[in-house]
């Protein structure tokens, strides 16, 4: 019983310390340099500062995170609308390549500054085991809904469509949606988590890597429930547009899987207990 609960405080136990964060890969896959103040900073090539960006001035990672997110449904929107322009409707490769690959550019261009996130489920999951501060959470939330919102405005302005055509739906009933939405983020956080503590075999593709798992979780939930696995991605338009039938489905699923991701991950990565 003992060893058992030994086991769940290393499971729960916060990682944000400079000394403890990311130490089980840092050997041979990081560089080391001193910031201004006397702090040790942990420079990888593998992409570790996705997860937590400390040094930064936080107003410039919130506002990083606002134009992610507008930059991140804005495609989605533009992908989703041409294809309606043409009488069609999107073709689920058109968009999980689209969401696949604007992921992997805002990695490599708002990463170092936000850790781009643009995605509230997955701020959550990093917060609650101890990669980002809670204190910044509710702020890089607002943000990621805020440029949701300007994104499907935007979407409106340029397309000439309502947003109404932009909101997820489920394709299979509430309960296969929520399902699908859960175990989709589920497999995105845990390559996240994976891939960001393992920069020596992944490296600087750490970025393609995390795109192509979006891709293909879009791809594997798309007719189930839309393909969303962004809480901020669906109810940016659900406001603008006033829909929210079902909106809880989006809101929900995506937090439990990142959680469950980061979770299962954390306990992958257990040490024995001398």
């Amino acid at each position: 019983m003992k060893g058992l609960l030994l086991e769940m405080k290393q499971i729960f136990k916060p990682n944000i310390s400079n000394g403890d964060l990311y130490r089980d890969d840092q050997e041979g896959s990081s560089r080391t340099t001193m910031s201004g103040n006397g702090d040790t900073m942990i420079q990888t090539s593998g992409f570790h500062r996705f997860l937590h960006a400390k040094y930064l001035n936080p107003a410039q990672a919130i506002l990083a995170e606002m134009v992610g997110t507008f930059i991140l449904v804005l495609c989605i929107s533009g992908i989703i609308a041409s294809t309606n322009l043409r009488g069609v409707r999107a073709a689920l490769l058109e968009y999980a390549t689209t969401a696949g690959l604007t992921i992997v550019v805002l990695i490599y261009s708002i990463g170092s500054i936000s850790g781009a996130h643009v995605n509230p489920a997955l701020t959550i999951a990093f917060a609650a085991f101890g990669y980002f501060p809670w204190s910044r959470v509710p702020l890089y939330i607002l943000a990621q809904i805020l440029g949701s919102i300007m994104a499907a405005l935007m979407g409106e302005f340029i397309y000439g469509i309502k947003s109404d055509v932009l909101t997820t739906r489920p394709g299979q009933g509430c309960q296969a949606a929520f399902l699908a939405e859960l175990i989709a983020d589920f497999i995105v956080v845990f390559v996240i988590a994976a891939v960001t503590q393992q920069a020596r075999s992944v490296g600087p593709l750490s970025g393609l890597v995390i795109g192509m798992s979006i891709a293909l979780a879009v791809l594997i939930t798309g007719p189930i429930s839309g393909g969303s696995l962004n809480p901020a991605r669906s109810l940016g338009p659900a406001i603008v547009s006033r829909n929210f039938d079902r909106i809880w489905i989006y809101l929900t699923a995506p937090v439990i899987g990142a959680l469950l991701g980061a979770l299962m991950y954390r306990v992958l990565r257990l040490r024995p207990i001398s």
